[in-house]
């Protein structure tokens, strides 16, 4: 059975991708497809998340096992094939590709064609330039400022009392205090 995907994304609105898959590939196949098809380096973190109608997160299948809860199973992307966890037409998965940024492509299963097999995936339609992998944040040069100087400006009465007052720290003193004083 042949998979036909369309990979879009939020940020692009002119960019799409077609791309058509054996059912019995696995997770990371598909994923190899889509960044091959945009240019993406292979050696970043990234994750498929199978989700609902609604683009709501169902189940993460991650590229490495980070062991972060051992009582959830780990899907691994080498592990997980296609047609085990796409259930018919219409199946919505995200592929995560800047954890940081929490940037994604959205996919959707169009169609799928039994009957059929495919040794390596295919892009059957590619428009528009994909969103770039990693987004460039600006770099804002620091303020320099004379530090001499500002140390000149603090006295004795910045750094507060040198006595300790037992009266502070009694069980009532923060229960009285609010956020906005």
């Amino acid at each position: 059975m042949i998979y036909n995907f369309r990979v879009v994304s939020d940020e692009v609105d002119n960019f799409r991708r077609d791309i058509q898959i054996d059912a019995d590939a696995t997770f990371l196949d598909l994923r190899n497809a889509i960044y091959e098809s945009v240019g993406y380096d292979k050696n970043q973190m990234c994750s498929f998340f199978i989700c609902d109608n609604e683009w709501e997160k169902e189940r993460e299948i991650t590229l490495e096992d980070m062991g972060l809860d051992a009582s959830e199973d780990a899907y691994l992307m080498e592990d997980t094939i296609l047609s085990d966890e796409i259930e018919d037409e219409g199946q919505r998965l995200m592929l995560t590709f800047d954890y940081l940024n929490d940037r994604s492509f959205y996919i959707e299963m169009k169609s799928s064609e039994t009957g059929k097999t495919l040794i390596e995936p295919l892009v059957s339609s590619a428009m528009g330039q994909a969103p770039k992998q990693e987004s460039v944040l600006e770099i804002v040069e620091p303020t320099k400022i004379n530090a001499a100087k500002a140390v000149e400006e603090f006295d004795d009465e910045f750094y507060g009392s040198d006595s300790y007052n037992d009266d502070e720290f009694e069980a009532g003193g923060f229960s009285d205090m609010t956020l906005d004083e």
